[in-house]
């Protein structure tokens, strides 16, 4: 039920920022139409679509741009119930809990918070801006009102988003799960926190650079499609936006949220030839991005750091100078360290060195205690120990305990 109310609100909220729903008083009756295109034929995303001129105002249901409405709702929706009822643990179990309480409640209105900023942008049907589309044309080099003439990328940005945020917020389910009282058997992995260091904090900050810089990465892929058709791109753009864009990006998000599921993913999982083929990718990916590509690459679309520096150093497009898509300020340096050094850099430190650049991120990655023992995992053992009774002290036979084993298995 707080699902379904939280989730009509905020679609009711989002459909009147983004101009769906206007609310006037008009009179006369009721009119529903299917819109099924236009004689131009532009935006194509949109239909069929519904009007519905009512008394009360108007209705406007474009195709996408109602699906992305529907799906980051029940998200906003899912996230902010379970919000609610894990605050209201913290606090019934304040004491218990300790220093956890106001870490969780931060945590768990994570996709709240986000899809707050973004308010209205997944179904801005009219030049209406919100702070949202401002915000995506920041973080992704193009315009508010390219956005707007291609409002379909504000409802998958949306949508990315939101999955995200849900992501981060099971994790804290499953760190704070006990405080819902949840069944914790004997053989599932009680978590330990690592202890507060220097290195704690570098490898947090660490992860929360590779999200936002992995996020904002691979939505820029999305942007170009608003600009350049992906079915009429030459193969050179689809390399940049699948090596460059997607690969890197979705490396730096997954390295944030699970940091030892995808060092394993990189150091263990899969063949060796898959293996050797995931890294040597990256390091195409990572050094076309941090280095720069040389001419024609960089004429073809396949360019990073060092063509953009060229270009702002005076040189020609002959010598693989491309020019940077923001001009020199707080957006191009966003763009330089977060998303090319950062996304970049680090993609090509895991395919040289894999296992020095996952260990700053595993500093942040405390240690399981499980009740099954795992290959190579220190164990203590605890032998039988008779168990006193009131049989035994009357000279009858006393039954003993079974024996018991207790393993510790400490994650890097």
């Amino acid at each position: 039920m707080m699902t379904v109310t939280f989730a009509v609100i905020y679609a009711l909220g989002a459909m009147a920022l983004g101009g769906m729903l206007v609310l006037f008083n008009q009179g006369g009756g009721y009119t529903v139409e299917v819109l099924w295109g236009n004689a131009l034929g532009q935006s194509p995303w949109t239909y069929p679509g519904l009007l519905v001129i009512a008394p009360w105002g108007v209705l406007v249901l474009p195709f996408f741009a109602t699906i992305a409405m529907v799906v980051v709702s029940a998200g906003v929706g899912t996230g902010m119930a379970v919000a609610v009822l894990l605050v209201v643990s913290l606090l019934r179990r304040r004491r218990a809990s300790g220093r956890a309480t106001s870490l969780g409640t931060a945590a768990g209105l994570t996709p709240v918070m986000i899809t707050l900023v973004t308010l209205g942008a997944c179904c801005s049907t009219t030049a209406a801006a919100t702070a949202g589309v401002g915000l995506v044309a920041q973080v992704s080099g193009t315009s508010a009102n390219n956005l707007l003439l291609n409002n379909w990328f504000l409802g998958v940005f949306q949508m990315v988003i939101v999955w995200v945020a849900l992501l981060g917020q099971e994790l804290v389910l499953r760190v704070y799960g006990g405080l819902f009282g949840l069944p914790t058997a004997a053989a599932n992995p009680a978590y330990g926190a690592p202890k507060r260091s220097p290195r704690l904090w570098a490898g947090t900050l660490l992860r929360i650079g590779l999200l936002v810089g992995g996020v904002t990465w691979a939505l820029s892929m999305l942007v170009e499609w608003t600009v350049t058709s992906p079915f009429s791109a030459p193969a050179a753009l689809w390399f940049r936006w699948v090596v460059q864009y997607e690969l890197l990006a979705f490396l730096a998000i997954l390295s944030a949220l699970f940091p030892r599921g995808t060092s394993d993913l990189i150091l263990q999982r899969g063949g060796r030839r898959m293996r050797r083929v995931l890294r040597a990718s990256l390091l195409v990916g990572g050094l076309t991005l941090t280095v720069g590509a040389p001419p024609p690459l960089a004429g073809w679309g396949i360019e990073g750091l060092g063509n953009e520096l060229l270009a702002l150093l005076g040189y020609s497009s002959s010598v693989g100078a491309v020019s940077p898509v923001f001009s020199p300020g707080l957006d191009l340096a966003f763009r330089w360290g977060v998303q090319y050094l950062l996304v970049g850099g680090f993609a090509l430190a895991v395919a040289l060195f894999p296992q020095q650049a996952f260990a700053p991120l595993r500093w942040t990655v405390g240690r399981t205690e499980t009740a099954d023992a795992s290959p190579g995992s220190p164990s203590v053992e605890v032998g039988p120990r008779p168990v006193s009774s009131p049989a035994s002290a009357q000279g009858r036979p006393s039954r003993e305990a079974e024996p018991s084993r207790l393993v510790v298995s400490q994650g890097p």
